[in-house]
């Protein structure tokens, strides 16, 4: 059993391809579906029963989408833009908060361990 390499990202060998290519960072599991479709593969063909030719396809196929280190970048720089224009996702993010939807009461992966409130002592 050879390793199969795409976009830099080696596939774990005993899982289906339309899950395998799930580990490449950038690619879903539509995007993976949409890739098997494209290339012809069964998306439940092991990894390691890929041939060289429909490796071959998956990697010319997987170079047309923006993924793994390109995709971090453009994503990183987005953010370093909201932060310079001071735009309210950017602020969130200066100030590791959560960026979108109800955040008075979840968000707690983000915001951390409740902190006590201090109660004061009336006159």
């Amino acid at each position: 059993m050879a390793e199969v390499r795409i976009a830099n990202v080696q596939l774990p060998n005993k899982k289906h391809i339309w899950i395998a290519l799930t580990s490449i960072y950038g690619v879903g599991r539509t995007t993976a579906r949409k890739l098997c479709e494209v290339t012809g593969i069964d998306p439940t063909t092991k990894v390691f029963d890929l041939t060289e030719e429909q490796q071959d396809q998956l990697r010319t196929e997987v170079e047309r989408y923006t993924i793994e280190g390109d995709l971090r970048r453009e994503t990183a720089m987005n953010i370093k833009r909201k932060k310079d224009i001071g735009h309210y996702e950017g602020r969130r993010h200066r100030a590791n908060l959560p960026l979108r939807k109800r955040t008075r009461t979840n968000a707690r992966t983000r915001k951390g361990p409740r902190r006590q409130q201090q109660v004061k002592k009336a006159g």
